[in-house]
């Protein structure tokens, strides 16, 4: 397995946990500045290494009037702000090909979202740019058939690749997890990350919205480190009733520390060598 480069740290096999983090959507600079100043003190001290997650546009939303957040521009001025002061990697989603070599001026990781994961020309756009890409697999994806898209990548001459399950159609309204996907994908040569916010989700389980069950984010998290995950996607909120995306399936702040502390006992016994 390749291990990924991410600012002074790597991804992969035998490396510390790492976990991306943060409120789904930027909702203005001062709550985004808060938001990663308190996530960066959650995680100090721990064999964890963080990576701050928050969206500049959610291109993929269940109605028309739902908040995108800042756009292209003002989102990356704010993302670099809270690289620059609070010395963090930054991962956020890339929707657009012709958005890509800018937000690689910004963030170390580009996120390829799943409804978008078969997109070649968005994919070999931000493979080129050369920062690590987090590619989710499609809800409507088996884990196997990822392989043409880290073939993709590697195309371009890119090796920095990780791989994000986050669940899988399963009727209406509902994800499964497969946790068969995790070493799937890593026989890839690839890290893979799993996202235990998103696969929680009931998508457009709210009509206008999507709805979520936010109580089996930590059932799934250690579910995932059981099986080998090398990375954990939880995205969270100081406030998921009152965030302006994705609140019913995000971890309230004030209960990661305690979630933290097991994952971190359960990465640790269950090694990743």
């Amino acid at each position: 397995m390749h291990r990924v480069p991410v600012k002074n740290f790597f991804i992969g096999k035998g490396q510390p946990l790492a976990i991306m983090s943060g409120p789904c959507v930027i909702e203005n600079e001062l709550h985004a500045m808060k938001a990663a100043e308190a996530l960066k003190k959650t995680f100090s001290g721990r064999n964890i290494n963080f990576i701050y997650k928050s969206s500049y546009d959610k291109a993929n939303r269940s109605s028309y009037g739902s908040f995108r957040g800042p756009g292209l521009d003002e989102g990356l001025r704010i993302l670099e702000k809270i690289k620059n002061e609070l010395d963090l990697p930054i991962i956020t989603d890339v929707h657009e090909s012709q958005d890509a070599i800018a937000v690689a001026e910004v963030c170390d990781i580009l996120q390829i979202p799943a409804m978008l994961c078969r997109q070649t020309d968005l994919t070999v756009a931000i493979a080129q740019t050369g920062c690590v890409v987090n590619v989710k697999k499609g809800q409507f994806m088996a884990p196997w058939n990822m392989k043409t898209i880290v073939e993709k990548i590697r195309a371009t001459g890119n090796e920095k690749i990780i791989l994000t399950d986050r669940g899988t159609t399963f009727g209406y309204n509902n994800l499964i997890n497969d946790m068969r996907a995790i070493p799937i994908m890593q026989a890839f040569g690839v890290p893979v990350c799993f996202d235990a916010t998103h696969s929680v989700q009931l998508p457009g389980g709210l009509g206008g919205s999507s709805g979520g069950q936010r109580e089996f984010i930590p059932v799934l998290s250690k579910a995932a480190i059981a099986v080998g995950a090398n990375c954990l996607f939880i995205e969270s909120h100081p406030d998921p009733l009152n965030a302006m995306s994705d609140g019913a399936s995000v971890l309230d702040f004030k209960d990661l520390p305690k979630l933290l502390d097991i994952l971190e006992r359960l990465y640790e016994a269950v090694g990743h060598e």
